[in-house]
């Protein structure tokens, strides 16, 4: 079993509360828009951390991640893009992906619009965890922790940071 925690959005901005739920975790996720490196910096000595970058991330985030990751974990195949939509409003790159072979997790950020929806064309879950980052049109700070165990997605909570 994994404890995984899912961020999207920081925009620069990390806090302690976000660092203390990301020391509860096995694994951090950040689906894109870092904002700066120290973020990365800031959650890389807490635990393992994948991502993606976003749209307003630099240079400096975009050589240490990619703009579509796809890993397996337990067994739970994840694919994660920053600007990837939603069932039914997938982006041209997500309905590229998922054509190519369907994950059992897609994850994206840029809406900053929490969902957890299923897929059921693609058999799918598909989360957005929102925004956790004090940038942007949410109200409420937002991310996602949930637990991998085998190839079932479990004990999925939303956790409200406050507002922006």
């Amino acid at each position: 079993m994994k404890k995984i925690l899912l961020l999207s959005d920081s925009h620069s901005y990390i806090d302690d509360r976000i660092l203390d739920y990301a020391s509860q975790a096995d694994e951090i996720w950040h689906c894109g828009d870092f904002g700066n490196p120290q973020v990365i910096e800031k959650l890389e000595k807490i635990t393992t951390l994948r991502g993606v970058y976003g749209n307003i991330d630099g240079e400096k985030v975009r050589k240490i991640f990619p703009e579509v990751s796809r890993f397996t974990i337990e067994n739970v195949e994840v694919l994660m893009i920053h600007i990837g939509g939603y069932p039914g409003k997938y982006s041209p790159l997500a309905k590229k992906e998922i054509a190519e072979k369907a994950p059992n997790l897609f994850i994206s950020g840029h809406s900053h619009i929490l969902k957890a929806m299923y897929d059921q064309k693609n058999n799918l879950l598909h989360l957005n965890p929102g925004a956790c980052g004090k940038e942007g049109w949410h109200k409420t700070r937002t991310m996602m922790r949930f637990e991998i165990n085998g190839d079932k997605i479990e004990n999925l909570e939303v956790i409200e940071l406050g507002k922006r």
